[in-house]
């Protein structure tokens, strides 16, 4: 029955199963998007957190490691946008994904390079409008989904989506499991997306000491969403540094993101107008706040001394409510293989329950 699961997605992203890793910053790494595309699903590598100067190196890494199609994600508001453009039209990369920043030229490009345009979204608006711009297939994030997040859970916001657009539909947000995908696929999806799952791989970059807490946290609602990092709802493991922040007024959260954007503005050689620059764009292109695009530093520095350096206690853990049911990790292949079989199995239990009863 596995075997069997072949949608539209995998005709569409090249990939063997329906189901693709998220581009996580930090996290979404060479290996791990070749670990994941080995296996036969589909992997994002996160183009909006590489080094500027440093993609062409991570695009020819991936290919090293697999010769699979792959996805690469990035933001308009990046320093670097152009250059991770530029590399994924040169490398005949399949997709990209993004959140609501490049505009229908920018799309259009990409389509016109054979680029697939497969953005995350999550509100039902923001579909519409992403499928105007010309976006061809739509991740939808419910709000069980970690970092940036909304407020509508996935089975309510999966069949809105669904209800609403033509394209083929991408369901994320709370997914680990072969029941998940089975579920996916009987709302109408073309697929799955997971990240936390990804996240807590034996393919993972993050270091073992955060990944142990990921797997120690067992209490769902310990997998919250605040507010206190950049001024948006996102879902992070609560720890002692979410609490820090919470605790301090505005002013001080805006006080610390200042420090934070010099010391990162320095590091990607950028002066007091060219980070000017790059908040407006970022502002512009998202639509936040002046208080959000000032606290937008908070988020790089701390997830990096979270899922980077493995401060646990002192950094951010975005993860999604999913990481609470994980107990173990699983290689890419051994995960993608287990989900196939438990789908497979999920859906001939229900192809069962349809067999017409024969009387004696």
């Amino acid at each position: 029955m596995s075997s069997d699961l072949h949608t539209v997605l995998c005709e569409r992203l090249g990939c063997r199963y329906p189901i693709v890793q998220t581009a996580m910053g930090w996290v979404a790494d060479a290996r791990l998007t070749a670990a994941t595309c080995n296996a036969g699903g589909f992997g994002f590598f996160a183009g909006a957190t590489a080094e500027p100067g440093d993609v062409e190196n991570q695009l020819l890494a991936i290919k090293a490691k697999t010769d699979r199609p792959f996805g690469v994600n990035f933001h308009m508001f990046q320093p670097n946008a152009d250059e991770v453009i530029d590399a994924v039209i040169r490398h005949k990369v399949r997709a990209v994904s993004y959140g609501r920043g490049p505009d229908a030229k920018t799309i259009k490009r990409l389509k016109d390079a054979g680029v697939i345009c497969m953005p995350t979204v999550g509100a039902v608006k923001h579909a519409i409008k992403a499928i105007e711009l010309g976006a061809d297939i739509v991740t939808v994030q419910g709000g069980e989904g970690g970092g940036h997040t909304g407020a509508v859970p996935t089975t309510i916001l999966l069949p809105q989506v669904l209800d609403a657009v033509k394209v083929p539909v991408v369901a994320a947000g709370g997914i680990f499991d072969g029941r998940g995908l089975a579920a996916a696929l009987a709302y109408g999806a073309a697929g799955i997306a997971m990240g936390t799952r990804f996240l807590m791989t034996s393919d993972s970059p993050v270091p073992r000491s955060a990944l142990d807490r990921y797997i120690s946290t067992k209490d769902p609602t310990a997998i919250r969403i605040t507010t206190a990092v950049d001024g948006l709802p996102q879902r992070f493991i609560e720890n002692d540094e979410i609490r820090r922040l919470e605790g301090m007024s505005l002013p001080a959260r805006l006080g610390m993101s200042v420090n934070y954007a010099r010391e990162w503005g320095k590091q990607a050689g950028l002066g007091p107008v060219g980070m000017a620059k790059l908040g407006w764009k970022a502002l512009s292109s998202d639509g936040g706040s002046f208080a959000q695009m000032v606290m937008a530093p908070n988020l790089p520095t701390l997830v990096q001394r979270g899922v980077v350096n493995g401060d646990a206690d002192n950094g951010l853990l975005p993860g999604g409510q999913a990481a609470a049911v994980i107990d173990r990790l699983e290689s890419c292949e051994e995960l993608i293989g287990r989900i196939m079989r438990e789908a497979g199995e999920r859906l001939a239990a229900l192809a069962a329950l349809s067999r017409p009863v024969t009387s004696n």
